[in-house]
């Protein structure tokens, strides 16, 4: 049994987001009932890869559709809409790419809407595409590091980026809402925002921006990280290359064999001294000496000494991974229409009840008989085994109040799980010592209780200092995860292990425990010994190969991105396991490979692969089915995104541009003209736009119909009025300042919301809580 069986889901969204949502709750065997539009069906059926004729041809129409079944329903007449309501009443969730006004009908049912901008945006921005979200959040404006200034800004890796990272946050928020459900009864009704939550996932950039502890000074690389951080050519590809320390120095030393060039670095350089011409000269260097090597033996031999050092992974590489072979990532599928190909499945193992992919995307309408003839049919609700609810110290509601979480984490995609647990209700208490605190509270401060970092990432956590390395203190953990629900880690490959709290260890403190660990490759196969960061992960993923300029080398996206989203997969695949716990007693072991993660913000292009053998690289921010799709200069030195999806967009963008004999070109007159001519067309707009100011012109253009934006800077983003309106951000009290601003939920829930109140803890804040009222010390 998989851990939603027994949930039904119905899907009414045709948005991307909205069908990767289902597909996150389909892996773990929910019953998604997908209504679908006669004779058209959703609009992802049509959208490329078309790999073959007709409505089931769409590869990525495959790839997020999988373990669904499609029901045809016409919502433009009443008995469409009556068989619907019918159908919604049979539900437990539903999810939905708009604001149908439905929930009040089914206060029972647990509704979750998912936009580019939320509910109650502006109608003209309903029609934004992934690049114009990609850019209205910072993140678009930041990519890639260390920019060229005169090249424009770029889309990110795929085409969906956007779409992936709100629909994990949508199944993420209606699993927190199923458990709550459980327990009380009532649906809820759920609004995310895709604009809030790429932004939220920059919790530590944008945290320390909106305080003020870091000028927020409006450049391209606000996001990136001084040092030499960089892609390099090699014999037969690229390397990247990320060092931050002084033993990644040493390590790095002996691996190119102590040249004496590098004599002229101090060992603590990185630590201390990082210069722009410092940084220069190493990259001139390491550039000429890894210039002949091959990917793989230059990066396993620096792995082995502890540099962080990776192959830059494309779709074949990935496909060919002994890594993934051994973990199972790629399963074989067989669809009637597309053939049989190897589909990325998920990046997180559960030990006892596994996703996996049972069916291939649903022919149209394949399944309408089936579940109108049932539709009546009284069907067993989910029911709790055995509830564990346990009194909080501060109740704050939320879907996951009652859930005590128990968090080894450090840095930020462990932390940012716990956050997101937190900030769903769940008591979430973080396991630190004075003598060894949690490592984020030494960056970019003075002071472990007033570390911007930290600030940034926990609040709503509580601080519990033990000393596991003491027998006291071992046996004091030990009775903390006795009287909890979750156990998160992200340490090192066998580290849990060596301090006697691997899972098998774990359940004979607590039978039922939700062990949930986050390592890079997992914990387990031939490459799991490696060591490496969130850049590591993106190149190893095969995420920085889609990034860059046309016929480029890969640049990849924002040094600071892929730790948050390798979070926010943990929380989501913990409140996974905790409902199967709830609905059958039975607790598990998560493994969570953060590389795996990144790859299914990529899933599609990797099915695209293994049906069509297309080989990827950068391409700039060309779209396969919009154009003109692209970044362009403004007169104010800022930038603007234009999605043109149809002949009428085309029309409207030429008339706010006066451009009136470029619309009469025959060559640009259809879609695929225009994609034909896609760079001289971009030239001729890039010359049209840098008359116009950027926020202006995006006006105009959405006035018009037109998908636009401008690609927020970081000045942007901290004064977003949309995101204060949602309070993204928030205030929150601070033991120094009284009030503090944080990065919150991107979500908004509209009766089971927790309340959020509270900044990041000093440390040990609440030893006296833990020990003496949940152990009774």
């Amino acid at each position: 049994m998989s851990a939603l069986t027994g949930f039904r889901v119905v899907e009414l969204a045709g948005s991307v987001a909205g069908e990767y949502c289902g597909k996150l709750l389909a892996d773990f065997g929910a019953e998604i009932l997908k209504v679908e539009a006669p004779e058209s069906g959703s609009p992802t059926r049509a959208m490329a890869p078309i790999v073959a004729d007709g409505p089931d041809g769409s590869g990525l129409f495959a790839y997020l559709n999988t373990n669904k079944q499609s029901v045809v329903l016409d919502l433009g007449s009443d008995d469409g809409i009556e068989t619907a309501h019918r159908l919604v009443g049979t539900a437990d969730a539903v999810i939905d790419d708009g604001d149908t006004g439905w929930a009040r009908l089914h206060p029972d049912v647990v509704f979750c809407s998912i936009t580019p901008f939320g509910q109650d945006a502006p109608a003209e921005f309903g029609n934004a595409k992934s690049i114009n979200v990609f850019h209205a959040s910072g993140w678009g404006y930041h990519t890639p590091s260390h920019p060229d200034p005169a090249k424009p800004p770029l889309q990110g890796p795929g085409r969906f980026l956007a779409d992936y990272e709100a629909g994990l946050d949508a199944a993420l928020c209606v699993t927190a809402a199923l458990f709550g459900r459980l327990h009380s009864g009532g649906g809820d009704s759920i609004d995310i925002s895709e604009h809030a939550v790429l932004a939220s996932r920059a919790d530590c950039i944008i945290g320390r921006f909106i305080t003020g502890e870091v000028t927020a000074e409006a450049r391209r690389n606000d996001y990136d990280q001084a040092g030499p951080a960089a892609f390099f050519a090699c014999a037969d590809g690229f390397v990247y290359l990320y060092m931050t320390s002084r033993a990644h120095w040493l390590g790095l030393k002996e691996l190119m064999c102590h040249p004496e060039w590098l004599d002229a670095f101090d060992d603590d350089w990185l630590e201390f001294s990082v210069t722009q011409e410092k940084v220069a000269a190493f990259q001139r260097g390491f550039a000429a000496w890894i210039r002949g090597l091959a990917k793989e033996e230059a990066s396993d031999r620096a792995q082995r000494l502890g540099v962080p050092l990776v192959p830059v992974n494309g779709a074949a590489d990935l496909h060919d991974s002994p890594q993934y072979r051994h973990r199972g990532f790629f399963q074989q599928v067989r669809h009637p229409v597309l053939g049989d190909a190897a589909y990325p499945t998920v990046p997180y193992a559960f030990g006892a009840s596994p996703a996996r992919i049972t069916s291939a995307a649903p022919a149209l309408g394949e399944h309408t008989g089936l579940v109108l003839d049932r539709i009546d049919t009284p069907r067993p609700r989910p029911r709790v085994k055995s509830a564990q609810l346990k009194p909080p110290k501060d109740p704050r509601g939320g879907p996951l109040q009652g859930v005590r979480v128990v968090e080894l984490t450090k840095v930020w995609a462990g932390p940012y799980a716990g956050k997101l647990l937190a900030m769903l209700g769940a008591e979430v208490i973080k396991v630190e010592t004075a003598g060894c605190p949690e490592e984020m509270r030494a960056y970019g401060g003075t002071d472990i209780d007033h570390a911007p970092y930290f600030l940034s990432i926990n609040p709503e956590i509580l601080s519990v200092d033990l000393d596991i390395k003491s027998i006291e203190g071992m046996a004091q953990l030990r009775e903390l995860i006795a009287r909890s629900d979750i156990v998160i880690n992200n340490l090192r490959p066998g580290a849990m292990e060596r301090q006697g709290l691997g899972h098998a260890q774990l359940t004979e403190i607590k039978a039922d425990i939700v062990s949930v660990s986050i390592k890079m490759w997992g914990n387990d196969g031939p490459l799991g010994h490696q060591t490496g960061y969130a850049p590591c992960f993106a190149a190893l993923a095969g995420l920085a190969p889609l990034v860059g300029y046309r016929g480029g080398p890969p640049l990849g996206t924002s040094m600071r991105y892929g730790d948050s989203t390798v979070g926010a997969a943990a929380a989501y695949a913990a409140v996974v396991a905790l409902l199967h716990r709830e609905l059958t007693g039975a607790g598990q072991f998560v493994d969570l490979s953060a590389v795996e993660t990144l790859s299914s913000m990529i899933g599609d292009c990797l099915l695209e692969h293994a049906l069509t053998g297309q080989a990827f690289g950068p391409n700039g921010n060309d779209h396969p089915d919009l154009c003109p799709h692209g970044c362009y200069p403004c007169a104010d030195g800022g930038w603007i995104t234009v999605a043109v999806a149809d002949d009428a967009q085309w029309h409207g963008l030429c008339d706010v541009l006066g451009a009136g004999s470029l619309a009469r070109e025959r060559r640009y007159a259809t879609m695929e003209g225009r994609r034909c001519d896609a760079e001289a067309l971009d030239a001729c707009l890039a010359q049209l736009t840098r008359c116009h100011a950027a926020e202006q012109l995006a006006d105009r253009l959405r006035a018009a119909g037109v998908p636009a934006g401008k690609s927020a800077t970081s000045l942007d983003v901290i004064g977003d009025e949309r995101l204060w309106a949602r309070e993204l951000f928030r205030f929150v009290s601070d033991h120094r300042e009284g009030q503090r601003p944080i990065v919150g939920p991107s979500w908004r829930m509209a009766r089971g919301e927790a309340r959020i109140a509270r900044g990041a803890p000093d440390l040990g804040e609440h030893t006296e809580y833990v020990l003496h009222e949940i152990l009774g010390a």
